[in-house]
């Protein structure tokens, strides 16, 4: 079963890049947006396993978004992915899924 996640970021070269990222492992579909309008139709309608909050999102942006995610999903993960390479990725998905 593959795991589904979000990542919500504002730089939209990062966020091609995470979209490759994410969707170059079989266990993993990655969907990759700019704008948290498009990350809260997302999560009304796919299931998903793991938000990754990217780059340029500020502290009150968060603090909604993280709110209507959860309103939407109560006890979805969420966690801050601010770049690092692919095994640093790897490892923070993995331990938040554990």
């Amino acid at each position: 079963m593959q795991t589904t996640i979000l990542y919500i970021g504002r730089d939209t070269e990062i966020t091609v890049v995470m979209n490759r990222l994410l969707n170059a492992r079989p266990e993993w579909k990655g969907i990759c947006v700019c704008t948290d309008e498009e990350a809260i139709e997302i999560c009304k309608e796919q299931h998903i396993d793991l938000v990754l909050l990217g780059n340029g999102i500020d502290a009150t942006c968060e603090k909604a978004l993280r709110a209507k995610l959860n309103g939407l999903k109560p006890g979805l993960k969420i966690i801050q992915h601010y770049g690092g390479g692919s095994g640093l990725l790897y490892g923070e998905i993995m331990t938040a899924l554990n």
